[in-house]
């Protein structure tokens, strides 16, 4: 399991307006490779076969909200400030706008970053950007009260149904039944495969070693 934060008061204020300047004049191609190499880097986070849970207090803005709509929950203080304000700067949302998309709709996608405004904690709950708002000061104990919940849980399970969620939802339905029969088929002799039927069955509660 990760838990991504902020260090500080801030989950991101987003991109360093140096970095946005630098790009005058820059070359296409190794401004071609550099943006890849950044989708590539949020590719790769979202890929973790483990729960990922980004905690938002503060600004949650531009690359910082694409990072935490990588996670697969989102739990925020209600005075979090979330907003994309690249287009404000002559650049699109360019590591995330089909993570948007594929969460809020292409009509709410358009409305968030074509303007370019900040919205609250609970107008991205409503837009499903956030699974839960809480008071700043039960920040830190809901996202641990929500970690706890896998902590009970067969890892290996928890990151081969979360790889199912994830791929399966791009393929065809044949296509994606075959990847839970190949999920379910490499779990088949695991020792938590195992403890979790056995525990069932005598009634008591599993213990996994996360194997």
């Amino acid at each position: 399991m990760v838990i991504l934060e902020g260090k500080g008061k801030h989950f991101s204020t987003g991109i360093d307006v140096t970095v946005i300047s630098s790009l005058i004049d820059y070359p296409e191609g190794p401004f071609r490779e550099a943006l890849l190499d950044m989708q590539n880097c949020l590719d790769a986070f979202e890929a973790l076969e483990k729960p990922t849970i980004a905690k938002l207090r503060g600004f949650c803005l531009g690359d910082g909200l694409i990072l935490a709509l990588c996670c697969d929950f989102r739990i925020a203080s209600r005075w979090t400030v979330l907003g994309f304000p690249e287009v404000k700067r002559g650049v699109p949302v360019i590591a995330g706008t089909q993570r948007v998309t594929r969460i809020a709709g292409v009509a709410t996608t358009k409305e968030l970053i074509l303007l370019g405004r900040n919205f609250n904690a609970r107008t991205a709950k409503e837009y499903g950007l956030v699974h839960k708002v809480v008071p700043p000061d039960e920040l830190e104990t809901a996202v641990a009260r929500f970690a706890s919940k896998f902590l009970k849980l067969p890892p290996q399970t928890v990151g081969a149904a979360k790889r199912v969620i994830d791929v399966g939802s791009y393929l065809p339905l044949r296509a994606s039944q075959d990847l839970e029969i190949d999920a379910q088929a490499k779990l088949l002799q695991s020792p938590d495969f195992k403890e979790a039927v056995n525990s069932f069955i005598e009634g008591r509660p599993p213990q996994f070693i996360g194997e």
